[in-house]
């Protein structure tokens, strides 16, 4: 009995480590650094998240593009799973961005755009069982992607409709500086 509960509690820790590496594997040390500039500017990191889509997809694409290389379905289903991984954070930070009414208007019609495009284009690989599973979530996060920035369209239009940004004031180019005084 002690030695099943030692060999579960061992696969246990073994899939939360195995966990825990994919996850950070989906991005690079460079992407994380990118992702960590844009972070105070978010019409900025939007846009930077899809230009990472893009890459996962257009790799998948590649993939299929070429004659068939050993390996191509594992590459194909951890390329899907980096794709479902990226995909759910921008999520997360559209559901940050929401409340906050963060200024995202330039970029959400790009990522309607982007998410019928990667929907179209997730559904080209031929079925293989090796990857169906992670292409049904990279889909479904496409599906919730667009499904949040179509609402968040709508949201934000009507939110910078009733408090418009304030626009600044020219500076005075030709008067005086006015320093306060104590």
């Amino acid at each position: 009995m002690l030695r099943h509960l030692s060999l579960g509690l061992l696969l246990f820790g073994l899939a939360l480590t195995a966990h825990a590496q994919r996850a950070d594997n989906a991005l690079s040390e460079g992407e994380v650094e990118q992702l960590r500039e844009s972070a105070y500017v978010p019409n900025d990191r939007v846009l930077l998240f899809i230009k990472l889509l893009d890459t996962r997809n257009k790799t998948i694409q590649d993939l299929f593009a070429h004659p068939r290389k050993p390996g191509r379905e594992e590459d194909t289903h951890d390329l899907l799973e980096q794709f479902t991984s990226i995909a759910d954070e921008l999520n997360d930070n559209l559901d940050d961005y929401g409340p906050r009414h963060s200024d995202i208007r330039k970029s959400l019609p790009k990522l309607v755009d982007a998410t019928e495009r990667w929907a179209s284009n997730l559904k080209s690989p031929p079925d293989d069982e090796a990857y169906a599973v992670s292409r049904r979530l990279a889909l479904e996060a496409v599906r919730d992607l667009h499904e949040q920035a179509t609402q968040m369209i709508a949201d934000q239009k009507a939110w910078f409709t009733a408090h418009p940004p304030a626009k600044e004031a020219p500076p005075n180019k030709n008067g005086p500086i006015e320093i306060p005084r104590p």
